[in-house]
């Protein structure tokens, strides 16, 4: 009896292996072709007709179907993107010139003689046509942001250079409110887009400016091992706690600054920008002290 048992394990041993190797060489097999076909949509060479159905097992060809619709909406969304790229460059060009004249316009009128009725409409019309601008600058520098048309290129620089910019740009606006605006020498490095990080701080400290109506504005940067954080601090209006997660939507605008110019886009954009950047903004206020906006950099 024994004999037979092992007869039967000997002969059933190479049987087994033989089922073992050839389930392994089709899992390897199947394994392989779904590795070509996921390199071929990286590549962006994917075409379900490169691949043969009748040799493909139910896996393989369900996954090739679902690999081919995926490939044609990456190629829809391309498409997409491109006339987005299209209509925000004709927006910007076609809006440019029209803008610029009427503010030319505005300004030779403002310079001739009228009633005092009318120079007060002509001014209506100058501020009204510098926010159509602002507006129209601010939401096609957002849209390319959005839709990945201009990318930005993080490098790590010194902080000193881009906040002294800043501080140049902004204090002939504070001073003409009587107010100060200062900032601290530092050593501190980040990496970051020059460029749009000025646009993000920038809009930041515009904002710090527009809703301080006495005191002033102070810019400081704090070093840690992962993060340089810059503060930007003002004796402003502040912002209720009920406000402070609304106010980074786009186009939000509280009851509080109503009568003051604005769109509600720049703080929208600041944070865009930051996140892009690997960073994030942190804020705290208090009504009528002040608030503070930290822009954490990653070092």
């Amino acid at each position: 009896m024994s004999d037979i048992l092992w007869l039967a394990a000997a002969l059933s041993l190479p049987t087994a292996v033989i089922i073992v190797c050839c389930n392994y060489y089709r899992t390897k097999k199947t394994l392989d072709t779904l590795e070509k076909m996921l390199d071929s949509v990286i590549d962006g060479s994917f075409s379900e007709e490169i691949f043969d159905e009748k040799r493909l097992s139910r896996l393989e060809t369900r996954f090739a179907h679902y690999l081919s619709a995926s490939a044609i909406s990456a190629r829809k969304t391309a498409a997409e993107k491109d006339k987005i790229k299209t209509l925000i460059a004709d927006i910007s060009h076609q809006t440019k010139t029209p803008i610029a004249n009427l503010l030319l316009y505005s300004e030779l009128l403002r310079e001739a003689e009228m009633p005092d009725n009318a120079r007060s409409n002509v001014d209506a019309l100058y501020n009204q046509t510098e926010k159509l601008r602002f507006l129209i600058d601010s939401l096609v520098k957002l849209s390319r942001l959005e839709n990945g048309i201009i990318s930005l290129s993080p490098s790590k620089e010194a902080i000193q250079p881009i906040l002294l910019t800043i501080c140049s740009q902004y204090l002939p606006k504070a001073e003409a409110k009587g107010l100060s605006l200062h900032m601290s020498d530092t050593d501190a490095y980040a990496v970051f887009d020059t460029k749009w990080t000025a646009e993000a701080i920038g809009n930041i400290v515009d904002n710090a400016v527009k809703y301080t109506e006495q005191g002033g504005i102070t810019i400081s940067v704090t070093k840690y091992e992962i993060f340089t954080r810059i503060d930007i601090a003002d004796t402003g209006i502040g912002i209720s706690e009920e406000e402070l997660p609304k106010i980074f939507t786009r186009f939000f605008r509280s009851e509080n600054v109503k009568n003051f110019d604005g769109v509600g886009i720049g703080l929208y954009l600041a944070r865009q920008i930051i996140n892009e950047e690997n960073g994030y903004i942190k804020v705290t206020s208090h009504p009528a002290e002040g608030s503070c906006f930290s822009v954490f950099l990653p070092r």
